[in-house]
C-alpha cells in the first residue's frame, strides 16, 4: 500500500515532549509573574530628603523590563532542552520497537527462524516482542508442517497413478493377459485415489470452517459410527463397546460423524489381531463435552503418539492393509476438532493401544420458539 510520507514517530514524540515542557515552563513563569504583581504596587511613594516633597515612582514597568528578557531566555532554554532531550528519550524508548520492526521485515522476506528475544523486565514492548516471537514460532512450525503435508500428499497421490501406469504398460506388452484381473486391480487403485482425494477435500473443508453449526449429540454420533463399522470389527474378531451420557456439542453433524468414524476406524485397524476391544464413551462437564475412544493394541511410545495426528503418519509398522486408510484419519480428526474450537489429546495406554480424547465446548441451551 502506497502512503504519503509523514513525520516519524520519534519526531512526533520529540515535538510533543518539547511542547509539553514549553507549556509547563510558560505556566510556571505566568504563576511567578502573577505572584509578583500581587505584592508589587502599581506606583510607590518616594521621599526626597533634600526636598521634602512627596513624589511618585513607577515600579511595575521596571519589573516588566527586568522579568521579560529573563523569562524569554528561560523559555528558549526549555525549547532547546526539550528538543534535544526529547529526541534522545524518544530514541531510547522506541529502540525495542525498531527491533520488532526489523524482525517483521525479516519475516516478511520469508525467514521465519529469526527471533527478537527482547531482554529486560516485562513491559508493553517486552510483551509485544514475546507475542511476536511466539507467532513466528507457530508460523514456522505451521509452514514446516504444510511443507511436509504437500510433500507427503504429492507422494501419496503419485503412488496410485504410478501403479496404474505400470498395470497399463504390462497389459500393453501382454495383450493375452486376463483383463478381468487387470480391471479389478485398476478399480482398487482408482478407489484408493478417490478416497485420498476426498479425504484431502474434507481436510481442507474442516480447516476453512465452512460449515453450518447445529446441536449434535456425541453419544448418538458414537453409536452411529460404531454401528457402521461393526461388520469390520466382527471380521477382525474385535468387540466395540459404547457407553456414556448424552453430550450435546454445537457444530456440523457430518463433520463430527466423520471425526468419530475416523477414530473408531483407526481403533479397529490398529488393534490386536484377535480378541481386541474398542471402547467409545461420552461424558459431560460444566463447560465442555468429551468423546473418548480407546483401543487395545501394540505398545506405543509417547514420541510416536505425538506424531500420529500429522498427515500421512501411520506409526511404526503401520503398513497398508485392506483397511489401513490413507494416513489422514487422525489429521482430519485434529482439523475437525480445531474447527469446533476443541482439543485433541492422544495418550498411549499402559497395557498397549491408544486413548484418544476429544473435548469440545458444550452446546448452548436450546432456545425454544
Amino acid at each position: 500500500m502506497d502512503r504519503d510520507p509523514g513525520l516519524s514517530v520519534r519526531l512526533k514524540l520529540t515535538l510533543s515532549y518539547a511542547a509539553f515542557l514549553m507549556l509547563a515552563g510558560a505556566l510556571l513563569l505566568a504563576a511567578v509573574w502573577l505572584f509578583l504583581l500581587r505584592y508589587v504596587p502599581d506606583r510607590a511613594l518616594l521621599v526626597n530628603p533634600d526636598n521634602p516633597t512627596l513624589g511618585v515612582f513607577p515600579v511595575r514597568s521596571n519589573l516588566l523590563h527586568v522579568f521579560a528578557p529573563r523569562a524569554a531566555a528561560v523559555l528558549a532554554f526549555l525549547l532547546v532542552f526539550g528538543l534535544v532531550g526529547g529526541w534522545l528519550l524518544a530514541g531510547r524508548m522506541l529502540a525495542p520497537l525498531t527491533r520488532i520492526t526489523d524482525a517483521a521485515r525479516v519475516a516478511a522476506s520469508g525467514s521465519l527462524s529469526h527471533r527478537i528475544q527482547l531482554e529486560g523486565r516485562t513491559d508493553e514492548f517486552r510483551e509485544l516482542a514475546d507475542a511476536f516471537d511466539t507467532m513466528l514460532a507457530r508460523l514456522e512450525a505451521h509452514v514446516a508442517e504444510q511443507q511436509r503435508f504437500a510433500a507427503n500428499a504429492s507422494h501419496e497421490l503419485r503412488t496410485p497413478l504410478a501403479i496404474t501406469q505400470t498395470l497399463l504398460d504390462v497389459a500393453r506388452k501382454d495383450p493375452n493377459r486376463d483383463t478381468g484381473e487387470l480391471v479389478d486391480r485398476l478399480h482398487a487403485v482408482n478407489t484408493r485415489a478417490i478416497d485420498l482425494t476426498e479425504a484431502l477435500l474434507l481436510l481442507s473443508r474442516a480447516d476453512q470452517r465452512s460449515f453450518t453449526r447445529e446441536h449434535v449429540d456425541l453419544s448418538l454420533v458414537a453409536e452411529e459410527a460404531a454401528e457402521t463399522l461393526l461388520p469390520l470389527a466382527e471380521k477382525r474378531g474385535l468387540a466395540i463397546e459404547t457407553s456414556g451420557d448424552p453430550a450435546a456439542a454445537f457444530g456440523s453433524h457430518a463433520l463430527l460423524l466423520q471425526m468419530t468414524t475416523n477414530l473408531v476406524h483407526n481403533a479397529i485397524v490398529h488393534n490386536l489381531p484377535q480378541q481386541g476391544t474398542v471402547c467409545v464413551t461420552t461424558s459431560v462437564h460444566p463447560k465442555s463435552v468429551e468423546l473418548i475412544v480407546e483401543n487395545t493394541g501394540e505398545q506405543l511410545t509417547p514420541q510416536l503418539v505425538a506424531t500420529l495426528a500429522e498427515p500421512f503418519q501411520r506409526g511404526t509398522e503401520r503398513i497398508r492393509t485392506d483397511h489401513a486408510g490413507d494416513g489422514l484419519g487422525l489429521a482430519i480428526v485434529k482439523s475437525i476438532t480445531q474447527a469446533h474450537d476443541g482439543t485433541l489429546t492422544l495418550t498411549p495406554r499402559a497395557a498397549g493401544g491408544l486413548r484418544v480424547t476429544v473435548q469440545l465446548p458444550a452446546a448452548p441451551p436450546h432456545t425454544g420458539r
